[in-house]
């Protein structure tokens, strides 16, 4: 039997501070949870974790980006995912920037922060950018926020990154249009436009029109698709 994984969660509101740790003891975690910039510091660089999800905004005089910062500057290597209410692009920049591995915005569910974890996970192996998501030759550099297929550049506007990247991160799964409007638009709720519609359209164009092979893909009446494989026939 798997010894269990040890996740850190600096996080000073209590009520999403419950919510995160509830969800990773259900799902196997060991979890160590703190409040305070200084605290989660101190824990940080204290002993060895396998992922550490914090907030960004911590009382203490040091928030989670300087955490980020002070275990970059020691040579470690852990995974983290910051969870903010700070959440326009430039704030997601200096963030994933400052050595965040991945960015989550408020609110969130959890099956999408869980998700993200697992994929941290399984690509914190050594000598492997875990700040880089590749889907055949499709590559995002979440750092520096580029994208490129077959080593060409592809210039992206903020929402398509978002929409992109959301697409990568569930590479061969089925992505609604509730997934989508929760995830890249912060909707709760079903505007009745046909936004999606449009931003997929304009993303396929730079995505996969150069190209000799298709890596977006329509499942109609269901969602959406990032493979390298069609879906089944039937769906575009």
């Amino acid at each position: 039997m798997e010894a269990p994984l040890h996740c850190l969660v600096i996080e000073d509101e209590t009520d999403t501070a419950r919510y995160i740790c509830k969800g990773l003891r259900e799902a196997g975690y060991t979890v160590t949870a703190c409040a305070t910039g200084q605290e989660g510091l101190d824990y940080a660089i204290g002993a060895e974790w396998d992922i550490i999800v914090m907030d960004r905004m911590l009382p203490g005089g040091i928030d989670g980006l300087a955490i980020v910062e002070r275990l970059r500057a020691l040579g470690k290597q852990t995974p983290v995912i910051i969870v903010s209410a700070l959440t326009n692009i430039e704030q997601r920049v200096s963030g994933l920037r400052g050595g965040a591995d991945d960015y989550l915005s408020k609110p969130f569910a959890f099956s999408e922060l869980l998700a993200r974890i697992e994929a941290l996970l399984r690509r914190a192996v050594p000598g492997q950018d875990s700040a880089q998501l590749q889907v055949a030759d499709l590559t995002l550099d979440m750092r520096a926020m580029r994208a490129s297929r077959g080593g060409h550049a592809i210039a992206l506007q903020p929402r398509e990154y978002r929409l992109l990247e959301y697409l990568m991160r569930h590479e061969g799964q089925v992505v609604t249009r509730t997934m989508l409007l929760e995830a890249v638009w912060d909707y709760h709720f079903d505007p009745q436009t046909n936004v999606i519609d449009v931003q997929i359209s304009r993303l396929r164009t730079k995505i996969d029109k150069d190209f000799p092979s298709a890596l977006i893909h329509t499942l109609r009446g269901v969602g959406y698709c990032l493979s390298a494989r069609p879906p089944d026939a039937g769906h575009a």
